[in-house]
C-alpha cells in the first residue's frame, strides 16, 4: 500500500487526564499523586477490560496522555472505565481532609493521530489536549468541590456514542460548551460526578448553560504551569472547518453556530450531516 509524504495515516482513541492542584501542592503531596494516578487508571482500565500494557502513555507527574491500540473499545473507555475510575478515587478520598483529596479532569476523544519520532502527531492529540486543558471543564470541577472526576467528551464520542445509546449514560447528563483555547475552538460535552452539570456556574453562557447570569467568579485553584498535556506539533484545527451547518444545544440555553460533519445531538433528535 502506498502512503503520502507523511506516512500512513491512522485515528485512535485517545485519552487525556490531569489532577486538580498538583502545582499548589507540597513535595509530599505531589509524590503522594504520582503514585496514586498510575495506580487509579490501571485499576479501571483493568475493569473495563482495557490492555493498559498496549497503551502508548506520556506522563508528566500529575497527567498522563494515552494513545489507546486500534480497534480499542470506545464504550470501555467512555463508561466502564470512567465509572471505576470515579469510584477509585471516592473511595481513595474516604476519610480524607478535603486538602488532600485527589480530583481529576479527563478528556476523550477519536480522531487522528498518527505516530512521530516524539511521540503522535496531528489534529487529534491536539484537540483533546485543548478540551482537557479548557476553561469550562477547570470550571466545571472547581464549581462542585465535592465531586472527584469532571469528563469532557468531543464530538465523535458524545454524538456517536452516548447520544445513541450505546452506553448507560444518558444524553441529558451532559452539558454541551464551547471551548475556545490557544488556536483551537470547538465542541465538548461535559460530566461532573455526582452532581447535575447543568446548575454548576461555568462563569460564561456556552451551550446548554442554565439560564441566568454567569458570572467568572468561579476558576480551579490550580497553578500549574499551563503545558499542553500531549506533544503534538502542528496547528489545531478548527472543529468546525468542515461544509455543512449545524446549530445543537443539548439542555437548553444560547444555541452555537459551528460548521461540521458527522452526527449532531440536539435535545432528543440526531442530525448526520454529509461533509
Amino acid at each position: 500500500m502506498s502512503v503520502g509524504a507523511m506516512g500512513r495515516f491512522d485515528r485512535r482513541l485517545l485519552l487525556a487526564v490531569d489532577a486538580r492542584g498538583y502545582g499548589s501542592a507540597d513535595t509530599a503531596r505531589q509524590r503522594d499523586i504520582q503514585t496514586v494516578l498510575p495506580r487509579l487508571l490501571a485499576d479501571a482500565a483493568e475493569a473495563a477490560g482495557l490492555d493498559r500494557a498496549s497503551w502508548v502513555r506520556q506522563a508528566a507527574g500529575d497527567s498522563e496522555f494515552a494513545v489507546l491500540p486500534a480497534g480499542s473499545g470506545e464504550q470501555a473507555l467512555v463508561e466502564p472505565f470512567m465509572r471505576r475510575l470515579d469510584a477509585g478515587l471516592r473511595a481513595y478520598n474516604r476519610d480524607r481532609v478535603p486538602a488532600a483529596r485527589l480530583a481529576l479532569r479527563a478528556a476523550v476523544h477519536f480522531g487522528p493521530a498518527s505516530e512521530a519520532p516524539n511521540g503522535f502527531v496531528g489534529p487529534g492529540p491536539v484537540e483533546v489536549s485543548r478540551v482537557l486543558e479548557s476553561d469550562p471543564l477547570r470550571r466545571a470541577l472547581a464549581a462542585a468541590p465535592d465531586a472527584a472526576l469532571a469528563v469532557a467528551l468531543t464530538a465523535p464520542i458524545f454524538t456517536e456514542l452516548v447520544a445513541q445509546g450505546y452506553t448507560n449514560f444518558r444524553p441529558e447528563e451532559f452539558r454541551e460548551v464551547v471551548v475556545e483555547k490557544k488556536e483551537y475552538r470547538g465542541r465538548a460535552w461535559l460530566w461532573v460526578s455526582g452532581c447535575d452539570v447543568h446548575t454548576l456556574d461555568l462563569g460564561e453562557p456556552g451551550v446548554g448553560a442554565s439560564s441566568g447570569s454567569d458570572s467568572d467568579s468561579v476558576s480551579e485553584p490550580d497553578s500549574d504551569s499551563g503545558s499542553d498535556t500531549a506533544s503534538t506539533s502542528g496547528s489545531a484545527p478548527n472543529s468546525g472547518s468542515d461544509s455543512g451547518s449545524a446549530a445543537a444545544g443539548a439542555g437548553g440555553g444560547d444555541s452555537v453556530t459551528n460548521n461540521l460533519h458527522g452526527t449532531v445531538f440536539n435535545g432528543n433528535v440526531v442530525f448526520g450531516i454529509s461533509k
